[in-house]
């Protein structure tokens, strides 16, 4: 297995038809975790994805997975507990706790890949207003939720996390009503998830997706604030409550 180590002054990766089959996807090591190395990255199709004992590994698997928005399939139960309102759903009001869940929560008898090289990284990110984040609340507390990046027309998914059950399912509901409302057509899955397909994901060749996101980025613009927007769940359900 040889791949290539990049040197971090000089944002380069190579093309994404190079990555290994086995493991799928693998492209290269070294870089940095900078602003622009992760933009530049997430435009091309490639993630960062590996653990504290590792450099840093950047990923472009072929097929990916992917989630249109108006494909997400919402399980009855699901839209009936969200259309009780038995949560409190807010965007951004917690990013920081939400990634140490995912962290945690997350590949608990494999090591996590969210390194805290990686944390500070898209810490960074959110600061800037490139990650975003959903939070559900039950009583206070914070019990499920995800985070990612938004670039042009296309979200990022990077981790959930649920403490109780269908709170991180919540989460993307959300999600997706206010991506679909802000016109968005795509959202990265990354690899494949059972949990997703069951909600709507597809597999689809590499070549297909990087075509997919060209468009999709280059013809996106910057958002205002994310924030909840109880119309849209009227919208949704015909009423509010």
């Amino acid at each position: 297995m040889t791949i290539p180590y990049l040197d971090p002054n000089i944002i380069h990766f190579p093309n994404v038809k190079s990555a290994l089959k086995e493991p799928n996807g693998l492209l290269a090591a070294g870089g940095s975790l900078s602003k622009d190395w992760l933009l530049e990255a997430y435009s091309l199709g490639i993630f960062p994805w590996y653990e504290d004992s590792q450099p840093i590994l950047w990923w472009s698997p072929d097929p990916r997975l992917i989630l249109i928005p108006e494909h997400f399939c919402g399980s009855k139960s699901l839209r009936k507990l969200v259309k009780k309102q038995v949560y409190k759903v807010t965007f951004n009001q917690n990013f920081s706790d939400v990634l140490s869940k995912c962290k945690t929560s997350n590949r608990k008898f494999e090591g996590t890949w969210i390194t805290n090289e990686m944390a500070g990284a898209y810490t960074r990110l959110h600061r800037l207003g490139l990650a975003h984040s959903v939070e559900v609340w039950s009583s206070g507390y914070l019990v499920g939720g995800l985070y990612g990046i938004a670039l042009g027309k296309v979200f990022f998914g990077e981790s959930m996390f649920s403490s109780v059950d269908n709170a991180s399912k919540i989460a993307l509901f959300y999600l997706v009503l206010h991506l679909k409302e802000w016109g968005f057509e795509l959202i990265d899955c990354q690899v494949r998830s059972e949990h997703l397909l069951s909600l709507g994901a597809i597999e689809i060749p590499r070549s297909v997706f990087l075509g997919k996101l060209n468009a999709l980025i280059s013809n996106g613009e910057k958002l205002g604030e994310w924030r909840v927007t109880e119309a849209l769940i009227e919208k949704e359900f015909g009423y509010n409550g």
